[in-house]
């Protein structure tokens, strides 16, 4: 079982006096449907961790004995083969749950992309929680509603959807860090060439053609290796629906 760092205690304490009032995840995630009352219960049962950069958050195959809500940084979702093989299922970002829809034990591991902060629940008393306050358990619903609708959307992406289809679609629908908002247009990429690739179901040598593909006709401009700017974004969206 993976062993996660606890923040320091006075910066724990910092966070405990300010309850969830001051986390900047809060108004991105289901905490921000709870009242006063709801989120003091939420924070008495929330433990603070913190990631480094490549530091595994959960395995595959461990038990399913936490739920972590990430307050800031990005993690990557994935599933190993027989053979070793890694499939990306996605990227999450502040605001975003993990390990909800699991059962006794995690279907899948999760790894920070870069340094990132969470609140780690026990899952029983995550459940006794959601029993008491019903705002929390609408909120999770309509979320795993959008879950839903975005796992079918990758389906459509990669049983049909051409290489320049699948990037165009990625970049239009990578959600913006609130932590860490970006000027209009600028996206925000932490994962690596390879990871989208993986994500994506091509090589990272297709992705970097499309990526100077979109370059070159002034659809996207690269800033620098972890952020671009989305030039021609109506151009942008008929790509990803093939219209280009």
């Amino acid at each position: 079982m993976l062993e996660l760092r606890t923040l320091p205690a006075a910066c724990a304490q910092r966070r405990s006096d300010a309850a969830c009032t001051s986390c900047g995840a809060r108004a991105f995630s289901v905490c921000g449907r709870l009242g006063d009352e709801d989120l003091a219960k939420l924070d008495s049962i929330a433990e603070h961790t913190a990631l480094k950069a490549g530091e595994g958050l959960i395995r595959q195959g461990d038990p399913a004995g936490h739920v972590f809500n990430i307050t800031s940084g990005s993690v990557r979702v994935y599933k190993l083969l027989p053979d070793g093989r890694r499939q990306i299922t996605g990227f999450l970002f502040a605001g975003d749950f993990v390990g909800l829809a699991t059962g006794e034990d995690y279907a899948f591991s999760a790894e920070a992309i870069e340094d990132a902060t969470l609140c780690r629940f026990r899952k029983s008393d995550y459940r006794a929680l959601i029993r008491q306050a019903p705002a929390l358990e609408s909120a999770l619903l309509e979320r795993a509603t959008h879950e839903l609708a975005a796992a079918q959307n990758q389906m459509l992406l990669l049983g049909r959807k051409t290489a320049l289809e699948r990037v165009a679609s990625f970049l239009l629908n990578l959600p913006e860090d609130p932590v860490r908002p970006a000027s209009d247009g600028l996206v925000r990429l932490p994962m690596t060439r390879a990871e989208i690739a993986d994500y994506l179901g091509l090589t990272i040598e297709t992705v970097s053609r499309v990526f100077s593909r979109l370059k070159t006709t002034g659809v996207i401009r690269l800033v620098s290796l972890h952020e671009l700017r989305i030039e021609q974004p109506d151009r942008l969206a008929a790509l990803a629906e093939g219209e280009g």
